[in-house]
């Protein structure tokens, strides 16, 4: 599968649900879901190219994309903490007005 397929199939799925990409295709959205399909690679599952994966599937399961951190962080401030998925609002604000997203991730999962 390429990035563009792997576009056009989540995009389909993710937008009615008011999950929209990062209108950053060439930047962001792109090679993020290089990211997810290198990981699938080297993993077996689409894990988050964002954060350091322990290739164990339980330690990584918060974090397979979408993570579980999704729908907080975009409730909160617009995007995922990629900056993947966004609000349809945040792809229309300006860039300025986009807040940093912090980890939700729990501190003894970050370290294995």
């Amino acid at each position: 599968m390429t990035a563009e397929k792997l576009y056009e199939t989540l995009k389909k799925i993710q937008e009615p649900k008011g999950n929209y990409f990062n209108k950053d295709l060439e930047n962001m959205t792109m090679p993020l879901l290089e990211g997810l399909l290198e990981n699938k690679k080297t993993y077996g599952y689409m894990v988050c190219p964002c954060r350091i994966a322990s290739g164990e599937y339980e330690q990584d399961r918060d974090i397979i994309c979408p993570c579980a951190y999704r729908e907080p962080d975009m409730k909160e401030y617009g995007a995922c903490f990629c900056g993947l998925y966004v609000t349809e609002e945040w792809n229309a604000a300006p860039e300025e007005e986009h807040e940093y997203v912090p980890e939700r991730r729990p501190p003894e999962k970050l370290a294995f």
